[in-house]
């Protein structure tokens, strides 16, 4: 590996799909989870905060869906 990790923000409602994405990110040298939400509205707040390379978005989440989440984090 070479220089810093990709940091990336997952933000799923369901658990289970977040655990297996993290798992799954895990298992690259290269790659680091910084954050994990539950919900649009959370995973906008946890973009500003982290400032991650990537954020892997759910589509359909309550309270903001990953469309609207998606528009305000490239505000």
């Amino acid at each position: 590996m070479s220089g810093s990790p990709i940091r990336i923000l997952i933000a799923d409602d369901h658990y289970v799909v977040r655990m297996g994405l993290v798992a799954l990110v895990e298992t690259e040298a290269d790659l680091q989870v910084v954050g994990e939400a539950a919900d649009g509205t959370q995973a906008v707040d946890l973009y500003k905060k982290l400032q991650p390379d990537l954020v892997l978005m759910d589509l359909r989440m309550p309270r903001s869906d990953g469309v609207t989440a998606t528009r305000k984090i490239r505000e």
